[in-house]
């Protein structure tokens, strides 16, 4: 791969996922193309010349026109408060990317798909589920999404729709903080029970992608090999506070 530069991108649309997160739509133009999984870096210039750039996954497909990304607002981030409550259609911003080559899924695997996030780590994954839902005959697929409240639950409505489609994916929601009157989810944390009764069967050979806090992924990780399912067939993405 040749050297990353920036590129020019432009807002065209925005959508709040839950109070504290929303998808920006960029036109990227000549965009490269990317990889269900992959992230880009984005770069903010003040007026001054300040510069501020962190790193987003890429939550849609590889073969919409459009890339975009879903941010989480942290309250002592420089850059994450802009794009999430200040940009605006037509603003502009810098991308780089796309970057990342271990934890992407490649459609044309026949694998059973197995993907775990916690939070805001359910973007990259979110692209693999778009990427999936327009093959023709997609492989089997599970999502174990845990979510502090009902309301921290990201791209709910569509994870639901794509749940309802023939052949979605199984979408399996958890809530550790407090779950709403009605809630008919799974509440607390995924444990070793909770994977051993969820977890695609071993003898499927299931291809697993995790993707979160550092400490969610560490957990799951660890539980997963420990239910026996080979290391190299689960793929780690962790974020920390990093203050974007």
């Amino acid at each position: 791969m040749g050297r990353l530069t920036w590129q020019a991108a432009t807002v065209v649309g925005a959508r709040w996922e839950t109070p504290r997160v929303r998808s920006l739509v960029l036109d990227a133009g000549a965009w490269p193309g990317h990889r269900a999984g992959q992230h880009v870096d984005v770069r903010l210039t003040a007026e001054d010349g300040y510069t501020a750039q962190r790193s987003y996954s890429i939550a849609s497909a590889p073969e919409e026109p459009t890339v975009t990304l879903t941010v989480e607002r942290l309250d002592d981030g420089e850059v994450s408060p802009y794009l999430v409550d200040e940009a605006m259609p037509g603003d502009r911003l810098e991308l780089r990317g796309p970057i990342g080559g271990h934890f992407v899924w490649c459609p044309d695997d026949p694998s059973p798909l197995q993907l775990l996030a916690g939070g805001s780590g359910v973007v990259p994954l979110m692209a693999m589920l778009r990427a999936r839902a327009g093959l023709a005959s997609p492989p089997p697929a599970i999502l174990l999404l845990s979510s502090r409240t009902a309301d921290d639950i990201i791209y709910r409505d569509e994870l639901a729709a794509l749940a309802r489609r023939e052949e979605g994916p199984r979408v399996v929601h958890t809530l550790t903080r407090s779950a709403p009157p009605g809630w008919e989810g799974r509440t607390g944390r995924y444990d070793a029970a909770a994977l051993a009764e969820l977890a695609l069967p071993l003898s499927t050979r299931p291809l697993t992608y995790v993707c979160g806090p550092t400490a969610f992924v560490e957990s799951m990780a660890s539980l997963l090999t420990g239910l026996g399912h080979p290391p190299g067939r689960v793929r780690t993405e962790r974020f920390g506070a990093t203050g974007g």
